[in-house]
């Protein structure tokens, strides 16, 4: 089959290809085809993307969302890191003038280079990706740490790992991750996205994750760095107290290794010590962290 005939959006086609060319889908890469038509509609409605948008997508696979951004009149800038998949990626980019495409791993590229090529240097554009499903986090964290170049973020993944992203105190999915990222922004799911439109077939259901950045943030924190390591210790340990876990990890938060203190620093800041981590919002892991422990010499400490 010549690249030219070739039609991400076609299962049949998709196949064919795959066995001609003797390639199989790298579960390391987790790769999962994307190749419903319906699917690729409901993403750019979510998107809804301004004419000519700059539009970064991370793991362009086969080309199927690509091809439907370019058609939308959008910029695209496509990362991927299968080199074998060049030759029908390479035939939607002479189909597209607006296509550009990058053949690296997205995670080890200089992020800043790549959003100046994708978006012009200093401006913002949308993420829109059927992101592979064994780097999310590390994914999700590392366009987060490049928040303002971002408008938004429209992401195909795991519906577990959306569910994670929104979850709410008290839930089984809540975790640091939750914070993280609702810290950086609001987040929402789109939409579930079922596992027959994929080639093969993951063994979950997907869900269309919508991420807007907040700057600077959503609650306002004095320390982000004394914010989120209270954030990894109060969860570092879920079934102790947030008393206990906070106390483990006192040298590393800058807390004095004395359980009285820390109860006090925790009642100070209106939180039970008896509580545990997962149940702390948002606005109250930002108050624990905008409130000061007492100085070491203070005279209550003595």
């Amino acid at each position: 089959m010549h690249p030219e005939d070739f039609q991400p959006t076609s299962l049949n086609v998709l196949r064919a290809w795959l066995r001609e060319h003797r390639i199989h889908p790298s579960k390391r890469l987790g790769q999962n085809f994307l190749f419903d038509r319906n699917t690729l509609q409901r993403i750019l409605l979510v998107a809804d993307l301004r004419p000519e948008e700059p539009v970064l997508e991370i793991g362009a696979g086969f080309g199927a969302l690509t091809q439907a951004l370019a058609e939308q009149g959008a910029r695209v800038t496509a990362v991927e890191v299968d080199s074998r998949l060049k030759p029908p990626l390479q035939a939607i980019a002479s189909r597209y003038p607006t296509v550009r495409l990058v053949f690296a791993d997205f995670l080890e590229l200089d992020l800043d280079v790549l959003l100046d090529m994708a978006f012009g240097v200093g401006s913002i554009g949308s993420a829109v990706s059927n992101i592979p499903y064994s780097i999310s986090t590390p994914l999700v964290e590392r366009l987060l740490s490049h928040k303002n170049r971002f408008r938004q973020m429209i992401l195909l993944v795991q519906e577990e790992f959306a569910r994670r992203i929104v979850a709410k105190p008290g839930s089984k999915d809540y975790g640091s991750l939750s914070v993280f990222v609702q810290y950086h922004a609001t987040a929402e799911i789109a939409g579930v996205v079922p596992r027959t439109v994929f080639f093969p077939q993951p063994e979950v259901h997907s869900a269309i994750l919508k991420i807007v950045p907040v700057s600077p943030s959503t609650q306002p924190v004095e320390n982000e760095q004394r914010f989120f390591s209270i954030v990894h210790a109060a969860f570092g340990q879920r079934r102790k107290t947030l008393l206990k876990a906070l106390l483990a990890a006192a040298s590393q938060i800058g807390l004095p290794n004395d359980r009285a203190r820390v109860a006090a620093w925790l009642s100070a800041a209106k939180i039970a010590p008896e509580r545990r981590g997962e149940t702390l919002s948002l606005e109250e892991f930002a108050r624990l962290a905008n409130t000061p422990p007492e100085p070491l010499n203070s005279p209550e400490a003595l």
